[in-house]
């Protein structure tokens, strides 16, 4: 799975606050209901709201890892459109595409 650079180095220089964020984003997600890919299409809406190249990125990559087809993860940006804006839902898709373009 691809990592950022800074991603790596943060995990390097900080190891036991990077274990310990991780763990409680595995927790996070064994707390509820919800399937991996619907956790993966949510967190994706929430780094849309976020302006968050990078969240948006790596969502889409975990999302089309839990079985997300190009059609589901393109209807997770648009519906964020009314809520974030034009500008914000277009800056994401231009991201998404990015790595569909990869995959």
């Amino acid at each position: 799975m691809y990592l950022p650079k800074i991603y790596e180095k943060f995990s390097g220089k900080f190891p036991e606050v990077f274990k310990d964020f991780k763990q409680l984003g595995q927790t996070c997600r064994e707390a509820g209901p919800l399937d991996q890919k619907s956790q993966d299409l949510i967190k994706l809406g929430i780094a849309i709201g976020a302006n968050s190249r990078g969240g948006v990125m790596s969502s889409t990559r975990k999302a089309l890892e839990a079985g997300a087809s190009a059609d589901e993860i393109a209807h997770a940006v648009l519906l964020a459109m009314t809520t974030t804006g034009f500008p914000n839902m277009i800056a994401a898709l231009g991201w998404v595409d990015e790595v569909l373009s990869e995959a």
